[in-house]
């Protein structure tokens, strides 16, 4: 699962890593250090034009809502889509199919649960903040939703895998990645089968990982100290 991720770069900054322009449904959000569902934040799509498709950067509120849900709460339990049912689930398969997106993040959050004494109450888990130098692209589907009045509601949500390695043994699902090898093919409207097989897990080898403050917990902490390792013991 990937429940709580951080983004700071500019809009700028997206621009040019992206290769993408600020398009009409853009607003600039500011970095967020403590980005949860529910929230609006930047997505990189691909919109037609007069010239053909084109990359944009829009902002969209997280947690996918289906163009046929009644009611926009659904999105609430729609933060993630598992990659291995995507193509099949009524709720994910139209948007897998054209609707493909690429979400900006310099790392994510995962929690570890330790182990604890048989029969005692378990230990607190662990936050942990997984990064790579120069931010992240993960894998994202997003939808159009029209309430009563008229309004349009933009949503979005983040494919996961299984994990592997160490930082599986911090939890067992991550985000997938879409490389700048493969951005063109998954952004592209149309139906991309096998686009799964070319998208890599957030795993070993990707992202450096490190424990940090609980302060995270509470979405009402914001700021860089939240992705500051933990001092190590004794230092």
């Amino acid at each position: 699962m990937c429940g709580r991720y951080a983004t700071s770069r500019t809009p700028t900054t997206l621009v040019d890593d992206f290769e993408a322009d600020l398009g009409d449904l853009f607003a600039d959000t500011g970095p967020d250090f403590n980005l949860a569902p529910t929230k609006p934040a930047p997505l990189v799509v691909a919109r037609s034009g007069d010239a053909g498709p084109r990359r944009e950067l829009v902002t969209a509120k997280w947690g996918l809502v289906p163009s046929w849900a009644k009611d926009p709460s659904i999105g609430n339990r729609l933060i993630n889509a598992r990659s291995e049912t995507v193509a099949e689930k009524p709720s994910f398969r139209s948007a897998f199919a054209k609707r493909r997106a690429i979400v900006p993040a310099d790392g994510f959050y995962e929690w570890y649960q330790p182990e604890g004494q048989p029969g005692a109450k378990p230990p607190p888990k662990q936050p942990f903040y997984m990064s790579a130098e120069g931010g992240l692209g993960l894998a994202g589907l997003y939808e159009f939703w029209k309430d009563p009045e008229g309004e349009w509601l933009l949503t979005y949500t983040i494919l996961t895998t299984s994990a592997e390695g160490e930082d599986g043994r911090i939890h067992d699902r991550a985000p997938l990645i879409v490389g700048p090898e493969v951005a063109e093919h998954w952004l592209a409207a149309e139906p991309w089968p096998e686009a799964l097989e070319h998208l890599v897990p957030a795993t070993p080898g990707t992202l450096r990982t490190w424990p940090v403050s609980t302060e995270v917990n509470n979405v009402r902490n914001n700021g860089p100290e939240l992705v500051e390792p933990l001092p190590i013991e004794g230092e």
